[in-house]
């Protein structure tokens, strides 16, 4: 049933399914053994009974997936403009229903009428609609959004230690939003696209603001996913994977600071180094030299 409604966000329901099965392998010394892979599903979405798109997803948090995909393809500008989202494992679907008259309707059956079959990672097919009125989105200012080496380090301890199916099962991708050394949110999602989605879907629907937050993820920076953290408005990016070129180039073009190869101590900060101090303080916010550790 579709949980109680606050003010005029969208009512949405809180569906569950498993993340985890059990299958039976043959290891390296011939042994075989029962271990747990990933539960990849597919989730079809409807709108206003018009088919959209098929995402492949683990499905932890479906209904925040859903709204951030919405978002960050800009085919709704906000939340509000949706009436309610259904999700149904038994039938591998997802029914949204906007509000009349919004002009999130008018996006939405646009696009509704041009269904795009996509996955976990590969959503490229809606690039030209990401890229549209990007020169419009404005990151705070360095003075209003710092970090500094040991809170970074704290906040990679505190994603290293947090308990989640790659640890137990390998092949997702995980996202973590901060503030400072704060976890906040935390998902996985077989695709590094899926679990953005459902962060900005969680941001949206709690009135998150992204301005003094950072967002830890696993998933290499590419173009899209330095898009996608711009439109959520958060302007320090972590990966423990790297960055690539497309993603480094928007990314000083947005004003925007990406880490990446980050894992214990060690990382590397490849664009927006005047929002960092390498110095050993605590805090996330403050007034020091300009300077990015090699």
């Amino acid at each position: 049933m579709p949980a109680e409604r606050a003010a005029d966000l969208p009512r949405l329901t809180r569906a569950t399914a498993s993340l985890t099965q059990e299958v039976r392998v043959l290891d390296a010394t011939g042994v075989q053994r029962t271990i747990r892979i990933p539960d990849e599903r597919p989730l079809t979405i409807y709108v206003d009974k018009r088919e959209l798109v098929t995402l492949m997803t683990l499905g932890q948090y479906p209904e925040w997936l859903l709204l951030g995909y919405l978002l960050n393809q800009r085919l709704i500008d906000d939340v509000r403009q949706l009436a309610s989202v259904t999700v149904d494992w038994s039938v591998d679907s997802a029914a949204v229903r906007t509000c009349g008259g919004t002009p999130g309707s008018a996006a939405l059956a646009s696009a509704a009428a041009r269904p795009v079959v996509g996955s976990g990672c590969a959503q490229g097919t809606l690039f030209a609609e990401q890229m549209a009125g990007l020169e419009t989105v404005l990151l705070p200012a360095a003075d209003r959004a710092r970090i500094d080496q040991a809170t970074l380090l704290a906040a990679l301890e505190r994603m290293r230690s947090q308990p989640s199916v790659h640890r137990e099962a390998g092949s997702v991708h995980g996202t973590a939003l901060f503030r400072g050394s704060e976890l906040l949110f935390f998902v996985e999602d077989v695709g590094r696209h899926n679990a953005v989605d459902t962060v900005a879907g969680w941001m949206a629907m709690h009135g998150i603001d992204g301005s003094d937050k950072l967002l830890l993820t696993t998933g290499r920076l590419t173009s899209e996913m330095v898009i996608k953290a711009a439109r959520m408005a958060v302007p320090i990016v972590v990966s423990r994977n790297g960055v690539t070129a497309m993603g480094h180039s928007l990314a000083e073009r947005l004003g925007m600071t990406l880490f990446g190869r980050a894992s214990g101590r060690r990382f590397l900060c490849y664009t927006g180094a005047h929002r960092f101090d390498p110095g050993p303080s605590a805090g996330s916010v403050a007034d020091r030299p300009d300077r990015c550790l090699d």
